[in-house]
């Protein structure tokens, strides 16, 4: 595999961490919305990856998000009579945001993000290091 195709690589590596962490920090900020224009809680998103293949060789060519999906777990329900969502018990909905599990894919994917920097960095210095030949 050339250089060029690894560079390529990583690049896509780094555009679909970039979303993942765009759509954590998305979930974190709406972790409390009670009520959206739909009228329900915040749902929390999920961005679904597929890896990308040749045609001819059948070898990676990268990463790509073919989708973003509502994750469809219950939303938590807290007894807050006060609350003006509350319902007639006097539950209030709150969204299926849990932020440690949020914290845990955002420290996932900065990993992944920091793993592909790195491998084009090192691209890079071979690059470099070719042309001083």
């Amino acid at each position: 595999m050339s250089l060029l195709k690894t560079m390529e690589i990583s690049a896509s590596g780094l555009t679909a961490q970039r979303l993942r962490l765009d759509i954590i920090a998305n979930n974190l900020a709406n972790a409390e919305t009670t009520r959206t224009s739909e009228g329900t809680p915040y749902r929390r998103q999920v961005p679904i990856f597929r890896e990308i293949l040749d045609q001819v060789s059948g070898m990676p060519r990268g990463v790509e998000v073919i989708g973003i999906i509502k994750d469809n777990s219950p939303f938590r329900m807290v007894y807050d009579p006060g609350h003006p969502d509350a319902n007639l018990e006097g539950y209030v909905l709150y969204p299926n945001v849990n932020p440690v599990v949020e914290m845990t894919d955002m420290i996932s994917a900065t990993r992944s993000y920091e793993a592909n920097l790195t491998l084009i960095t090192s691209a890079k210095s071979m690059f470099l290091k070719a042309l001083e030949i």
